[in-house]
């Protein structure tokens, strides 16, 4: 199978949607030998944070000498970002390879059941069959959508990891915190040990319960592990973490943002949880210091600055506004923004207010993306600055740049998908 081949089978199964239940991905992986059962699993989700947290993990497991397969969603750029091998992302023959395995078994299905599976399910299953082919000793799982009907929940997770909780993709998961963390705390399972990142008082208390329920043990950021002495470094952030049974110390984290170094302290505790004990010092400093987060608070241009940032909800904003106020002492940025149809946009906004000379409000060519002219109404109500409407992520940058000038700031913010496409815009440059 050629590579774009393997891109058109999975493009086909888009018009699936997003189709929440186990049903599917267990009669594929059934069929396919259940291929997630072939090595232990880091299972993570939450609202923020999910994706740099299965970095961090997988930076700590490799610099430990373990084989490590790590599925995250969405990707950025390309489709094979989402399946990497310690920490390096499939080569597009390998990802075409990987297709081609569980192509039969998908049709086979699809033949016998009548159903067809979700493009996220396929992804799924193609990470499943991808780490067991390459005989990795763990695997790291990201959540795609909250976690007890999320096509990942077909594992058997040795650590849950839930990074943390906010209102979000109410639709399906519900309407309050507390429904939403059902859903999430959903992943933890009679054999797995639960790992919880910063959360509200009354959201750990519902996760403390839930691991009574079930009988396993509960590791709480705040509690048995957390970061210590952290302070602001050239290009990241440099402290210590007290985990659950030893404290690292002199580490740097090459990654913009203090908030990362919680997310850390959660990698960590998730590590040490995979085998109940101690990691080794000197592998956890090796680890960190090479951690990447395409993406989140990434700098991808000097004339103008340029900065990319996925948030995609209030929360979200909020750490990314402080982060910006913070570290780049800039007062003036142009906001290049766009967000998909389930977010609070005027919520997210707000977190700017005060920082945010001029927007350019854009959409990317993707079902759920709110249009450019309806962010811009919202950036108006917003903000009070000029706000230019330009659909399409290439043309939005340029005229970012032509408002920044070659001294000015700009930040690309509101969606995943929208800086992924900025990535793609700014590499062709």
């Amino acid at each position: 199978m050629k590579y774009q081949e393997a891109v058109d089978f999975l493009d086909a199964h888009i018009g699936q949607g997003v189709q929440p239940g186990l049903d599917r991905i267990r009669g594929l992986v059934e069929m396919m030998g259940d291929p997630q059962l072939a090595y232990p699993v880091i299972h993570i989700t939450g609202s923020n944070g999910k994706t740099s947290t299965s970095r961090m993990v997988t930076s700590l497991l490799v610099a430990h000498g373990l084989r490590v397969g790590t599925f995250i969603s969405p990707h950025l750029e390309k489709i094979e970002e989402r399946f990497s091998l310690d920490g390096v992302h499939a080569t597009a023959e390998e990802f075409a390879q990987a297709v081609a395995d569980i192509r039969p078994f998908v049709e086979l299905f699809e033949e016998r059941t009548g159903a067809k599976p979700t493009y996220f399910e396929l992804t799924a299953a193609l990470a499943f069959s991808f780490f067991a082919t390459n005989a990795v000793d763990v695997a790291v799982i990201e959540v795609g959508l909250g976690g007890r009907l999320d096509a990942t929940n077909a594992v058997d997770g040795k650590v849950a990891v839930i990074t943390g909780i906010a209102l979000e993709h109410t639709s399906w998961l519900g309407n309050s915190l507390e429904e939403i963390a059902v859903e999430k705390l959903a992943i933890a399972k009679e054999s797995s040990r639960l790992v919880t990142g910063r959360l509200p008082e009354s959201i750990l208390t519902q996760a403390s319960e839930r691991a009574e329920e079930l009988g396993i043990s509960h590791r709480r950021f705040g509690a048995e592990f957390h970061p210590e002495f952290v302070t602001m470094a050239v290009g990241g952030w440099a402290g210590s973490i007290s985990g659950v049974y030893e404290t690292y110390e002199d580490l740097y984290l090459p990654l913009h943002g203090k908030y990362q170094f919680d997310n850390l302290a959660v990698a960590v505790a998730a590590a040490e949880e995979l085998s109940g004990r101690s990691l080794d010092p000197e592998a956890v400093r090796l680890g960190v210091a090479a951690v990447t987060s395409p993406g989140r608070l990434e700098v991808i241009g000097r004339r103008p600055l340029i900065l990319l940032d996925g948030a995609h909800n209030p929360q979200a904003c909020e750490l990314l506004a402080e982060a910006i106020d913070t570290e780049f002492f800039q007062t003036e940025w142009v906001l290049v923004v766009g967000v998909m149809g389930d977010k609070d946009l005027e919520a997210m906004l707000r977190h700017f207010e005060g920082q945010v000379v001029s927007v350019v409000a854009t959409s990317v060519d993707y079902e759920r993306a709110v249009p450019a002219k309806a962010v811009a109404k919202v950036a108006a109500e917003v903000f009070d600055v000029p706000v230019e409407t330009v659909p399409g992520v290439p043309a939005a940058l340029e005229a970012a740049r032509r408002l920044a000038g070659q001294d000015g700031s700009i930040l690309v913010t509101g969606s995943l998908y929208v800086v992924g496409e900025a990535r793609s815009a700014l590499a062709a440059d």
